[in-house]
């Protein structure tokens, strides 16, 4: 099928997909997920953490194998994680993009060819 001729609304959509396939190329160190601080209490009875909000903990929380994963995140990583969390719902959205572009060029293309 072919979209190039019909009309603004295609050059749109293949503007658009252009833009996203030329932003990315697939990098190798994207996370899925979604980064957390949550609390925890330790256990010691005599512990801040006892009575008050608890000792911050950084999880990753991510699907893999169809099932839910959440894995500790070490301070010393929380900013990478974070940066590499946020390039991969960049990345997501990204694809997310260059799909519908594809589905709304595959209508246009399908109206075009009915109306001849």
């Amino acid at each position: 099928m072919n979209a190039e001729s019909a009309g603004p609304d295609a050059a749109r959509w293949r503007k658009r997909r252009h833009d996203q396939l030329r932003r990315f190329a697939i990098p190798d160190d994207l996370l899925p997920g979604s980064l957390s601080l949550c609390t925890v209490t330790c256990g010691k009875p005599t512990c801040h953490c006892a009575t008050g909000e608890g000792h911050p903990h950084y999880t990753l929380a991510f699907i893999s194998d169809g099932k839910r994963r959440v894995v500790h995140i070490p301070k010393s990583l929380v900013e990478d994680v974070r940066q590499r969390v946020e390039a991969g719902k960049q990345f997501q959205h990204a694809v997310r993009e260059v799909l519908t572009a594809n589905a709304e060029l595959l209508i246009l293309t399908m109206r075009q060819e009915r109306s001849k």
